[in-house]
Order: structure tokens, then C-alpha cells, then sequence
């Protein structure tokens, strides 16, 4: 039985530490790819306040395609030219948007989505997934997020 969730009161820093921590440990050993992302979104979502979707868009065929994920239904597809995920797949670089509304080409696939932190998962020098967060809240991802996130990414880019 896991039980995982961020100490009370822990700063920004130490959550991103135990979530990469507890993403290492429930993959540790565990082949299948799907079932470590759907692992590690469930994660994302215990871990993190103030989301409203957390997940993997897997890159199948040149294009982002829809991975395990919390949260409302979401675009099944998404290019590489639209979108923050496609921006962040195409560049392999982190997105961290403080107002969706002002992204150039964002793609609404909730309406209540007002930031969004997207951050590519790189193996072997290639994109192979983007992990996508979005909250309501304007602003809610920081620089320390971003980077707590692609310290995730690192960390389990040979389990998925």
C-alpha cells in the first residue's frame, strides 16, 4: 500500500523534492510505461495544490498524443506548431505561462484553465513526453516549480 502526500507545511522546494522522491519509488522496477505515467499524474495532483489537470502527452508519430492524466477530458491530439505543449515539444524547452489567454495559439480544453507549466520529457536527446499542468489560478506556477518539475521529468524519463 502506498501512501504518499507532501509534509504539512513543507516550502515549495521540499514538495517538489518528495514528489520526485515518491514518483522514483512507486515506478522503481515497473516496466510498463503507461502504468508508471498514470502513477506519476495521480502523484502530480496529490502533490500540487491548486491544479485543475495534471498528465503526459506521450510523442507518437511526430505529435503529442494524449497520456494518463487527472482531471476533464482533454484534446487527444496536439501538434507540435499549437499549443503550449506543442511549444514545449517542439523547443524541448520548459513553458511556464502565467495567462493562457495571451499564449499565442493555446488550446482550450478547459475554459476554467488560466496558467499552465509544461515541461518536456527528454531521453536520449529527444522528446519522448511533456508533462502538462494547468490551474485556474493566474500566475500559479513559479520558477521554482518549473524547476521542480523538470527535476521529475529527469528522474523518470527511463520509466516511461
Amino acid at each position: 500500500m502506498y501512501a504518499f502526500a507532501p509534509n504539512a507545511g513543507a516550502s515549495t522546494a521540499e514538495i517538489h523534492a518528495e514528489l520526485r522522491e515518491a514518483a522514483v519509488a512507486i515506478t522503481d522496477n515497473e516496466p510498463d510505461g503507461i502504468a508508471n505515467m498514470a502513477n506519476v499524474a495521480a502523484l502530480l495532483a496529490e502533490f500540487l495544490p491548486d491544479l485543475n489537470w495534471a498528465g503526459f502527452y506521450r510523442m507518437v508519430e511526430g505529435e503529442l498524443v494524449l497520456g494518463p492524466f487527472i482531471g476533464k477530458p482533454a484534446c487527444i491530439r496536439i501538434p507540435l506548431d499549437r499549443g503550449v505543449c506543442g511549444a514545449a515539444a517542439r523547443s524541448g524547452t520548459t513553458q511556464r505561462v502565467e495567462d493562457v489567454h495571451a499564449f499565442p495559439g493555446h488550446i482550450a480544453c478547459d475554459a476554467a484553465s488560466r496558467s499552465e507549466l509544461v515541461v518536456p520529457v527528454i531521453r536520449g536527446g529527444a522528446v519522448i513526453a511533456v508533462i502538462d499542468l494547468d490551474s485556474p489560478l493566474p500566475g500559479r506556477f513559479s520558477a521554482e516549480d518549473a524547476a521542480g518539475i523538470e527535476a521529475l521529468a529527469e528522474a523518470i524519463a527511463e520509466r516511461i
